[in-house]
């Protein structure tokens, strides 16, 4: 079977529910498919226990809905999914679960999207035609897991950072964590919080911040140079914590707020990690810095493609690049539409 719309949306994570919204205000018709069960899967099934929005409410909220008067600075993941179950229900987003997209390719002559979708439950194959078609997949949809020569013969428990819940069945045992961004510096705290001997690797440079001097960064970043902010930040997180080389945490050569904006690596925000490394309780692998640790392509507006191409969220910028990804993308979709005034034929 054969299904039109204007605008097709891949994935219900905050980015495709965003656009979905942006959509709707415009009244642009669209479709929005998700292979889950549910909407929002990484954060209703594959976050940890302890996961808060490392940045203030303020910059985490999705485009035309603010957050309850009473939620907390810092929201927690339970409350963020409430949020969004909130959001879905405040713009009549009905998105078409278990829902696999197999293919998709645009007819230079027909000028539109033809993608091919299976139905998990009853394996149906539905082809969507669309005039414009928008990936919000996540950037974070599929685990990384390196090649580890040998894993396969260590008698242990190896997980990724998805699967882990708490730190309470890890008490008394031996703990590696392999990786220092922002989960892997909090499930290091949680391990050791719980009685875990716990060690981290830490191989790429990365900068420490807490909470307070990221939520000035990004008030300051508003009305002053970027590399005016970025000194600042590095100044106060110096007079903070100190000289964490020593421990093996090196500071990368561009400043946090430049380093997001270019490649989409964020400041670690400490929640008592770093004070654990000090004292010995946490301990560091040995450091295998590569030479800055950085991703050699940049991304210049990013979110549009050619022939009605999209993508959403995808900027690895945060809930506040997924805001700006989706009014862009609704927003340019609307200038076509006066445009051409195009039709599904």
């Amino acid at each position: 079977m054969e299904e039109r719309t204007i605008v097709l949306i891949v994935g219900t994570g905050p980015a495709g529910l965003a656009t979905a919204a942006c959509l709707a205000q415009l009244s642009i018709p669209h479709v929005i498919v998700e292979r889950e069960d549910c909407s929002a899967s990484l954060w209703r099934n594959r976050a940890y226990d302890r996961l808060k929005l490392h940045l203030v409410k303020e910059f985490c909220e999705l485009p035309h809905m603010s957050y309850p008067p009473d939620a907390p600075t810092y929201i927690p993941k339970d409350q963020f999914v409430k949020y969004l179950d909130s959001y879905l229900e405040r713009f009549d987003i009905q998105p078409k679960y278990n829902t696999t997209i197999e293919s998709c390719t645009y007819d230079e002559g027909k000028e539109c999207w033809f993608s091919l979708a299976c139905d998990v439950a009853t394996s149906m194959v539905v082809r969507y035609k669309s005039k414009f078609l928008v990936v919000a997949s996540g950037e974070n949809s599929a685990a990384n897991i390196p090649v580890i020569p040998g894993l396969h013969d260590f008698t242990g428990v190896a997980i990724h950072s998805s699967l882990y819940k708490s730190g309470v069945v890890y008490s008394g045992k031996n703990a590696l964590v392999v990786g220092c961004g922002n989960s892997g510096m909090e499930i290091a705290y949680d391990l050791a919080s719980h009685g875990a001997n716990t060690s981290i690797v830490i191989r790429s440079p990365v900068h420490v911040m807490t909470k307070e001097i990221i939520r000035l960064g990004m008030t300051l970043v508003q009305h002053t140079p970027v590399n005016i902010v970025d000194d600042l930040l590095v100044r106060m997180s110096n007079f903070v914590f100190g000289d964490l080389s020593r421990h093996g945490i090196v500071k990368p050569k561009a400043g946090p707020l430049l380093l997001k904006e270019k490649t989409g690596r964020s400041a670690v925000i400490d929640v008592g990690t770093v004070g654990l490394i000090k004292k010995g309780i946490i301990k560091n692998g040995e450091s295998m810095l590569n030479n800055d640790g950085l991703p050699k392509k940049e991304f210049s507006n990013h979110w549009k493609g050619a022939n009605g191409l999209y993508c959403a969220g995808l900027a690895r910028r945060g809930l506040a690049g997924i805001a700006i990804d989706a009014n862009s993308i609704a927003n340019d979709i609307l200038s076509t539409h006066k445009t051409h005034r195009f039709e599904m034929n």
